[in-house]
């Protein structure tokens, strides 16, 4: 029986207003997709003895004791391991990494997703293993990768983490191409600027000493390098009724590498698909610089007292000329790399006139203004002021820096390798010198290596 409030005229209204209106369902709950797979899952809850065991071990390696780590060491090692795999092999096929066996598969100059990897030719990884497995070869991987950072320095600025987040990358990255290649390898990336960097051969002494092989034992003959920074210049390339522009290399240091460690170089093209060498050009090459005896430099005091002032870049072989040719003939050296400041220079020449002595200014005395002050300070001291100008090439002076600062016994001074802005810097503001200026006379001097056999050993490899 219905009740009085529903029969009321209010109510029927209310009632058939309200049924007048569509009803909507109540909203279904989307159920979220994860990107998580099903395996990853599986695998994170799966006891540590039954997850599948990671093929490739990292380390890291310091230049020396009292440095921090800047290589990083991956060794590979397929899960069936017989025992010629474990037999000293000395023939060594090296490759470098990045457009030489990968290339970016999305067609990016620089991949910064770790899963952004391809094959750079699809018989890349076939020839490796036939290199391995039939001709007998130890297939090795050297990459210089200075956008990683393994020990950032505290006093470095911008983010802590920057270039150090990029490794975990790097090294995923590798796990998987070693991985798909699946034979015993290693791969050397050099995050930093020291030995381990190609064309210096830090990483073919660690990859030595890694396998048991002494450097004397390794076929060097039939032995290789693979890499793209070859020196290759630019040319215009016939693709066929068009000339398609080709772009010249970055650098040489693969080919310079090569040459350091005494193995025969090829590019990617030439090894993988058989093309014909390009045209190649070296910045410096030390081919032009052989080692002789110094019988050409006479340099000769003219006055019992005076100045010479050194006109020169950085590592043109300053230092070296004076403690060859003027300390010899009683001059004092006045250097601001010593001294720091350019008013403590003009008072250490000070004191040394004051106490009879020839002044050898050792600084590199770009410009007219900086070399007009040692004019008058020399006018103001009464005494000749001589000018020997060093026209050593910038390129060589790089080379010369390099190798200063990288082997102890040729650097008494423990000076650090100076950065590009200290080269272009002195070449910016150069201007050649004059005997109008104020010179008694300039004396030039073209650069020639001047040491022994056992230093030139070291000098005539490249280093940059």
């Amino acid at each position: 029986m219905a009740s009085e409030k529903d029969s009321s005229p209010a109510s029927s209204s209310n009632t058939k207003r309200k049924a007048a209106q569509p009803i909507s369902p109540p909203a279904v709950k989307r159920k979220a997709q994860s990107s998580i797979s099903k395996t990853a899952v599986n695998n994170f809850f799966k006891p540590s003895s039954q997850k599948p065991k990671e093929r490739t071990s990292w380390s890291e390696r310091a230049p020396s004791d009292d440095t921090p780590a800047t290589l990083m060491v991956g060794r590979h090692e397929p899960e069936h391991i017989d025992e010629a795999d474990r037999q000293k092999r000395t023939k060594i096929a090296a490759f470098d990494l990045d457009s030489t066996l990968i290339t970016t598969a999305s067609g990016k100059k620089f991949g910064g997703d770790p899963n952004d990897w391809k094959w750079w030719d699809a018989t890349v990884p076939t020839k490796l293993r036939q290199m391995y497995a039939e001709e007998g070869y130890r297939v090795i991987i050297l990459s210089n990768q200075a956008g990683l950072t393994l020990h950032r320095d505290p006093k470095a600025k911008g983010p802590k983490n920057l270039g150090k987040d990029r490794v975990g990358d790097f090294k995923q990255k590798c796990n998987a191409v070693l991985a798909q290649l699946d034979i015993p390898t290693s791969v050397y990336a050099a995050t930093g600027h020291d030995i381990y960097r190609k064309p210096r051969t830090g990483m073919w002494k660690e990859l030595c000493e890694d396998y048991d092989i002494m450097e004397v034992e390794i076929d060097l003959e039939n032995s290789m390098f693979v890499g793209d920074a070859g020196g290759r210049t630019a040319q215009l390339r016939q693709n066929g009724p068009k000339a398609a522009a080709v772009a010249k290399d970055f650098s040489c240091s693969d080919r310079n590498f090569a040459h350091n460690v005494g193995v025969t170089y090829a590019t990617p093209e030439e090894f993988f698909l058989g093309e014909e060498p390009r045209e190649f050009l070296r910045d410096f090459d030390v081919a032009h610089h052989s080692y002789g005896e110094d019988h050409d430099i006479i340099f000769e005091k003219k006055n019992d007292k005076d100045i010479v002032l050194f006109c020169g870049p950085p590592g043109a072989g300053k230092s070296t000329f004076f403690w060859k040719h003027l300390k010899p003939l009683g001059y004092e050296r006045v250097n601001q790399d010593t001294l720091k400041t350019r008013a403590k220079c003009f008072k250490a020449a000070a004191d040394h006139l004051g106490e009879g002595n020839s002044v050898a200014i050792d600084n590199t005395n770009a410009d007219t203004d900086g070399r007009a002050e040692w004019v008058e300070f020399a006018k103001k001291h009464k005494v000749p002021i001589r000018c020997v100008w060093f026209k050593t090439p910038l390129e060589l002076c790089q080379h010369n820096d390099v190798v200063r600062s990288l082997n102890k016994p040729m650097n008494p001074e423990a000076r650090e390798a100076l950065p590009n802005i200290a080269f272009n810097g002195f070449a910016s503001r150069f201007k050649e010198p004059k005997t109008k200026e104020g010179f008694e006379d300039v004396f030039a001097v073209e650069f020639k290596f001047r040491g022994t056999k056992e230093e030139y050993a070291i000098w005539g490899r490249y280093w940059t």
